[in-house]
C-alpha cells in the first residue's frame, strides 16, 4: 500500500521506513494538461481508490508524510482487464470511484474477436510486434509467424492472453521457430 501510495502521490523524507530523500509521485510529475494511465485499476485497493477519489473530484493530493495539498492539473486514464461490474457487485470497486472514473469508457474487444471479425488485423499486430521486437520491418518474419500460427494454432485459437499472449508467441517464433499455445 505504502510503495504504490509513494509512487503516485510522492512521499517526504522520513515519512516511512526507506524513505531517505523526498520523492515525486507520478501526479505531482505530470506536466498541466499531460496525462497518466493507471494500468490494472481493477486491483487496486478500497484505500488507494478513495486517495484516488480526491484527486479525481478536487484534483488535490497530499505526498505521503505531508499536510501539504498539492494540485494535479493532468487527465487520468486508467485499464483494466478486469470486470468492472463484476468487481463492483462483489463490493470491490467502489461505486463513486467508478462514476468518477469513467467519464469515457473505451472497450477493447478480447484479440480472438477482433481477428475474426478482421483476419488482416492479425497481420498488422504481427507486424506492430515484430518492428517493435527487431527495431525493424520485416515482412519474411510475419510471414513465417502466420505460417506457425496457421499450422500449431488453427484459425480458431481462442488467444487467452489476448495481445501480451501474441507478443511472446512472436518471440518463441523468432528465438525457436514455434509456439504451441495456451494449453
Amino acid at each position: 500500500e505504502s510503495l504504490i501510495e509513494s509512487a503516485l502521490f510522492g512521499h517526504k523524507k522520513g515519512s516511512f521506513t526507506g524513505a531517505i530523500e523526498d520523492h515525486q509521485g507520478v501526479f505531482e510529475q505530470c506536466s498541466p494538461y499531460g496525462a497518466i494511465l493507471l494500468d490494472e485499476i481493477g486491483e487496486v485497493s478500497k484505500q488507494i481508490q478513495v486517495k484516488l477519489l480526491q484527486v479525481l473530484q478536487e484534483r488535490i493530493f497530499n505526498p505521503v508524510g505531508s499536510q501539504k495539498k498539492s494540485r494535479f492539473r493532468g487527465r487520468v486514464i486508467a485499464a483494466t482487464n478486469r470486470s468492472l461490474e463484476e468487481i463492483r457487485r462483489k463490493g470491490l470497486f467502489r461505486d463513486d470511484f467508478y462514476y468518477r472514473l469513467t467519464s469515457d469508457i473505451i472497450v477493447l474487444p478480447p484479440l480472438r474477436q477482433r481477428i475474426s471479425e478482421d483476419p488482416s488485423e492479425l497481420d498488422i499486430l504481427l507486424g506492430k510486434t515484430i518492428e517493435r521486437l527487431i527495431g525493424k520491418p520485416s515482412a519474411e518474419l510475419v510471414r513465417i509467424s502466420r505460417e506457425v500460427i496457421k499450422n500449431r494454432l488453427g484459425a480458431d485459437y481462442p488467444w487467452p492472453g489476448n495481445v501480451r499472449e501474441l507478443e511472446q508467441c512472436v518471440r518463441r517464433i523468432i528465438l525457436q521457430g514455434l509456439y504451441t499455445g495456451e494449453k
